[in-house]
C-alpha cells in the first residue's frame, strides 16, 4: 500500500491532545493503522506533549482535599451497571480494526442507504456535531462540488478518486478546510469507499447541491 496523502500537522496534534470529536478521531485512528508514517508523527506529537505536562507547575492543593478523597473512599461504593455486551466484530481484512468496533459487521453486510442511483451512504454511532459515516460511490460518479464550513478528513478504504487536489486511493486521507473546494470523481473501476468525518455541515457551491443538503445530511 503505497499512501501518499497524509494528516495535516495540526490535526495530528488535536488528536494527540485528545480535543477531536469522537468522528473525526475515528478517522485518525483509522489512518493510523494504516499508515507508519503518520504513526511516527503521532508518537513523535504525544512525547512532546508528555513532555510538556512534565514541566508544568504543579497547582496548589486546598488542605480539606485530602480529607475529602478520605470520605469519598469511605462512602459505601453503588453497584456497577451492567454494561451491554457489544457483538464481536467480524474479520474484514478491509477494514482497518479502529472501524470494526463500530461496524460489527464486513464491508459487505453494511445497511446502506441510497442517496441516487451509485451513491450511498451508513452513518456511524459517533456523531458529534458534524457526519461521521461510510460513503459507497459507483465508477464514474462524483460527488456535487463543494467547500466547508469547518473541517472534513476522508479516508479511502477500498477503490480511489481524483479531485483538484490529487488522486486518493487506499489508505490515503483527505484532510480538508474551508479554504478547499472540490469535487470528487470516483476514477477506479470497483467502487470507492471511504470513511468521511466533518465537524460541521458542508457549503455546496451549486443550486443542486443546496437543494439536496437537507436529504443527504451533509
Amino acid at each position: 500500500m503505497n499512501i501518499r496523502h497524509h494528516l495535516d500537522e495540526a490535526t495530528l496534534l488535536s488528536y494527540a491532545a485528545g480535543s477531536l470529536s469522537q468522528g473525526m478521531a475515528l478517522v485518525v485512528a483509522c489512518h493510523l493503522s494504516m499508515c507508519p508514517h503518520c504513526r511516527e508523527r503521532a508518537n513523535a506529537q504525544e512525547a512532546i506533549g508528555g513532555s510538556l505536562l512534565e514541566d508544568l507547575k504543579p497547582a496548589e492543593l486546598s488542605d480539606d482535599v485530602l480529607n475529602n478523597m478520605l470520605a469519598m473512599l469511605d462512602s459505601p461504593a453503588a453497584a456497577p451497571a451492567e454494561l451491554p455486551v457489544a457483538p464481536k466484530p467480524q474479520s474484514d481484512s478491509r477494514l482497518p480494526a479502529p472501524l470494526g468496533d463500530y461496524l460489527g459487521c464486513d464491508l459487505d453486510k453494511v445497511p446502506w442507504k441510497r442517496i441516487v442511483s451509485g451513491i450511498s451512504y451508513y452513518d456511524l454511532d459517533c456523531q458529534s456535531g458534524g457526519v461521521s459515516r461510510l460513503m459507497r460511490i459507483a465508477p464514474g460518479k462524483n460527488l456535487l462540488p463543494h467547500t466547508h464550513e469547518g473541517n472534513e478528513l476522508t479516508l479511502v478504504l477500498e477503490g480511489s478518486f481524483c479531485d483538484e487536489i490529487g488522486r486518493f486511493a487506499r489508505g490515503d486521507v483527505a484532510d480538508l478546510d474551508e479554504q478547499v473546494e472540490h469535487q470528487p470523481l470516483v476514477d477506479s473501476n470497483t467502487d470507492c469507499i471511504c470513511l468521511i468525518a466533518t465537524d460541521a455541515p458542508l457549503k455546496f457551491t451549486s443550486l443542486l447541491g443546496r437543494l439536496v443538503q437537507p436529504v443527504t445530511g451533509f
